[in-house]
């Protein structure tokens, strides 16, 4: 569904008196195959925004290729934009404008008659839980609502693809889990394609078939969400002493464990990752018991995604200063 290889991006912007050329994306390759859910992560000014412009033909790579629906971005823009839905961060949907009547003006732009735009328009409300909002404008609905009238608007044309654009950004949490639900049916249901960008760890996670993780401009890793996982070195065990003053002897028990790394301590904690801590944590207790160290409390915790990113980017995705922002439209 979409095939990228060695897409670049590169852009002139001033620095003091002088031009210099910066590039955003740096020789990206995406394959996506269709019916998967598929994560695109990295922090403010990897790359992920300017890769996204590309894919949906906002923006022209400066060197590289990309097919996406079959149809090259390039060379066929008119093609792919028939055949992509796009959801972007900021929405479409007008805030005056009746929420059926957004869906049916979409869809008069593709060329679909009025009567087949009404009757899509309807269906898609339904499916999205949003009947009885016809009549309502867009400043009426809550966030969550707004949010799945955008998805609507995407979907209206029937696409196999759709791009969605930090599409739970501003949302509560039951809002985004509602949210999630849909995304899901969009490849169960519907059986199409989606590609998503989110901010939200646990939102890749829970949705996503497989992730890219992308920082400078190139893709450091791709894979699905348990496998990158199961690469970060092992579970967290994280001891709370009832004694400071044991902290040492703890650490040293902790650290005997096999394979155990990343050693810390706290005013009153002592953590480290050990592998399958869950068969380690036993015989750990017993000699902490032995040496008459007591715990107020233990927590072993499985990896998360913000450790594989911690791990592979050495900052967290929503550190904004982990990198200068996108400079996407300079020199265009």
């Amino acid at each position: 569904m979409i095939h990228a290889r060695q897409l670049t991006r590169t852009y002139k912007t001033r620095r003091g008196r002088e031009t210099v050329e910066v590039t955003a994306v740096d020789g990206v390759d995406l394959d996506v195959r269709s019916g998967e859910i598929v994560g695109f992560l990295g922090p403010n000014g990897a790359g992920k925004s300017t890769t996204l412009k590309m894919l949906t033909t906002l923006l022209k790579p400066t060197s590289g290729s990309a097919t996406v629906a079959g149809f090259d971005v390039a060379t066929e823009p008119v093609q792919v934009r028939r055949s992509i839905g796009y959801v972007s961060q900021s929405g479409s949907a007008s805030s005056e404008g009746r929420a059926g009547d957004e869906i049916v003006d979409h869809a008069l732009l593709y060329g679909i008659d009025r009567p087949t735009a009404t009757r899509r328009a309807r269906d898609l409300l339904s499916r999205f839980d949003l009947d009885g909002v016809w009549e309502r404008t867009g400043r009426s609905l809550s966030g969550g609502q707004r949010r799945r009238l955008d998805i609507a608007m995407g979907l209206v044309h029937e696409p196999k693809l759709i791009f969605l654009d930090e599409p739970t950004t501003g949302l509560d949490p039951q809002a985004r889990a509602n949210l999630w639900t849909h995304i899901s049916a969009l490849r169960d249901r519907l059986e199409g394609t989606v590609f998503l960008t989110t901010h939200y760890l646990d939102e890749a996670d829970a949705l996503c078939d497989r992730i890219f993780v992308i920082d400078h401009g190139r893709i450091i890793a791709a894979d699905t969400p348990e496998a990158l996982k199961s690469a970060v070195r092992g579970d967290l065990i994280e001891l709370s002493l009832a004694d400071p003053s044991r902290l040492g002897q703890a650490a040293e028990r902790l650290q005997s464990l096999s394979g155990a790394t990343e050693l810390m301590t706290a005013e009153t904690t002592v953590s480290a990752r050990v592998p399958k801590a869950g068969g380690a944590l036993p015989g750990l207790l017993r000699d902490l018991d032995a040496d008459g160290i007591g715990l107020d409390g233990v927590e072993v915790r499985r990896p998360t995604l913000d450790d594989v990113f911690l791990a592979l980017t050495g900052h967290s995705l929503r550190d904004e200063t982990a990198s200068a922002p996108e400079l996407e439209t300079a020199g265009v």
